[in-house]
C-alpha cells in the first residue's frame, strides 16, 4: 500500500499502523496447532477461529503499542530509521486516536478469548491476560532489556501452540511442545533480522537487545542457527513416527541459507528491509511444510 499522501486517522492510516504484513507471524502457530489437532483428530473450526482471531487482534495491538510507546520516547530515529514509518510520527494517526485505537483493538480480543473459558476453563483468562499485559511490558520495558528473543518464542510458539492445541484436545504431548518451540523459534529469526538492521539506532538510544550486547558477527550466526535449531526440532518428530512432520521442514533450509548469504553480503542500510520479506517468507514456509507434514500423518 502507498504510504504517501496518508490523511490523518483515516482508514488507509490504521492499516498502516496494523502492519498486515506482521499477520503471518501470529496466525501460523494457531495453524500449526490446528494441525497438530486434526492428526490428533480433535480438530474443533469454533476453536480454531476464536484463537486466529485473537492471535491477529493481539498482533495488532502489539504493533499499535510499539508505535504510540516509540513515540512517546522519542526514539522514532527520524534520522536513520530503516523499517516501517512510525504512523504517529508521520502524522497519520494522534496521539490519542492511537490510545483510543488500542483499547478498541485489546477489548475484541479478550471478548473472542472468553467465548472460549467455557470449552476450556479460567486458566484461558490466565493467559489471555498474560498476553495483553506482556504486548505492553515488552514494547516499554522488555524489548530494552535483551528480553525480546525470549517474548517471541514464548508467545509466538508455546502460548498459542499449546493453548490452541489444549482447548481443543485437553492434553498437552510431547510432539505439540516440540512444535510449538519450533515456532516460536523460526519466527525469532524475524525480530533478529529487526534488531540486526536497526544495532546502531539500538545502541544509541540504549535498547540492550542481543545483537547490541553480542555484537554484529553473533547477530549473523544467531540468526542461521535459529533457522537450523527449528528444523532439528522438527526432525526430533521421528522419534514419534511423524515422518513428513520431521523431513519437509528441511527444504526450509534452502530458503533459509540463501537470505543468510544476503544478510551477510548486505550488511547494514536500507537494503536490509527486502531481507525482512524474505525473512517472513521463510517463517510461512516452514510453518506450511511442517503443518502439511502433520496432516499428512505419515
Amino acid at each position: 500500500m502507498n504510504e504517501d499522501n496518508v490523511r490523518t486517522n483515516s482508514l488507509k492510516a490504521w492499516i498502516l499502523a496494523s502492519r498486515p504484513k506482521t499477520l503471518t507471524a501470529a496466525l501460523v502457530p494457531v495453524i500449526m496447532a490446528c494441525a497438530l489437532a486434526y492428526h490428533a483428530g480433535c480438530f474443533r473450526w469454533f476453536p480454531a477461529v476464536v484463537c486466529m482471531v485473537f492471535a491477529a487482534l493481539m498482533q495488532i495491538a502489539s504493533n499499535l503499542i510499539n508505535d504510540l510507546y516509540d513515540y512517546l520516547k522519542g526514539s522514532d530515529r527520524r534520522e536513520d530509521r530503516l523499517g516501517p514509518r512510525r504512523a504517529v510520527t508521520e502524522g497519520w494517526i494522534t496521539v490519542r486516536a492511537m490510545r483510543i485505537g488500542i483499547i478498541a483493538v485489546i477489548v475484541p480480543a479478550c471478548v473472542a478469548g472468553c467465548l472460549l473459558v467455557g470449552q476450556a476453563g479460567l486458566w484461558l483468562v490466565v493467559v489471555g491476560a498474560l498476553c495483553v499485559v506482556f504486548a505492553f511490558l515488552y514494547t516499554t520495558v522488555l524489548s530494552y532489556l535483551g528480553l525480546g528473543d525470549v517474548l517471541v518464542m514464548v508467545f509466538f510458539g508455546l502460548v498459542p501452540v499449546c493453548a490452541t492445541y489444549y482447548i481443543m484436545a485437553g492434553a498437552l504431548p510431547a510432539e505439540v511442545v516440540l512444535c510449538s518451540l519450533a515456532s516460536g523459534i523460526v519466527t525469532d529469526t524475524l525480530l533478529t533480522l529487526n534488531n540486526y538492521r536497526d544495532r546502531d539506532a539500538d545502541r544509541r538510544s540504549g535498547k540492550r537487545t542481543l545483537i547490541v550486547t553480542f555484537g554484529e558477527r553473533f547477530g549473523l550466526v544467531f540468526y542461521l542457527l535459529l533457522g537450523v535449531v527449528s528444523c532439528l526440532l522438527a526432525l526430533s518428530l521421528l522419534f514419534f513416527g511423524m515422518k513428513a512432520a520431521a523431513l519437509l521442514p528441511l527444504l526450509y533450509l534452502l530458503p533459509h541459507i540463501r537470505t543468510w548469504l544476503r544478510m551477510k553480503a548486505i550488511r547494514s542500510g536500507r537494503a536490509l528491509n527486502r531481507i525482512l520479506g524474505l525473512t517472513s517468507r521463510n517463517i510461512l514456509i516452514f510453518s506450511l511444510l511442517l503443518s502439511a507434514g502433520i496432516v499428512i500423518g505419515w
